[in-house]
């Protein structure tokens, strides 16, 4: 009796939100905040996760934009916790985030931060959606 089977390659991936609460544009107080991403794939299978630049009009994977009614809020994603690598899809200066799986979940934090400089923003609740596409 022969017994087979074949293993192919496969990847999950799940994000929690980014919430940026309580921006002061005024003050210099931090404009941080930090969400993540769990990607589980096959073991050995390499895998990278990028992303598009979200929603609002004009924006670029370099430099996303949440809306609030008419009103814009610029930001930008990182994959580092120093703030120095864009996450993005390989384009406007950005990297995709690159591993290997695991067979087990590999959690990868995701930092955000709002852009200097934009004193003129109305209050508001600002929002943005962003497309993250796991290749393997």
């Amino acid at each position: 009796m022969d017994i087979g089977a074949v293993v192919t390659n496969s990847c999950v991936v799940s994000t929690t939100a980014i919430n940026l609460v309580n921006v002061d544009l005024i003050s210099t107080a931090a404009r941080d905040a930090t969400g993540g991403m769990a990607v589980t794939c096959t073991n050995g299978a390499g895998w990278s996760a990028a992303a598009d630049a979200g929603n609002g009009t004009g924006a670029t994977p370099g430099a996303r934009q949440m809306v609030s009614g008419a009103d814009v809020l610029d930001y930008a994603l990182y994959s580092d916790a120093a703030r120095t690598i864009l996450w993005g899809d390989g384009t406007a200066g950005t990297q995709a985030i690159a591993d290997t799986g695991t067979g087990s979940v590999q959690n990868k934090v995701i930092y955000a931060s709002v852009l200097p400089g934009q004193v003129t923003a109305h209050a508001g609740t600002y929002a943005d959606q962003i497309n993250v596409t796991v290749t393997y």
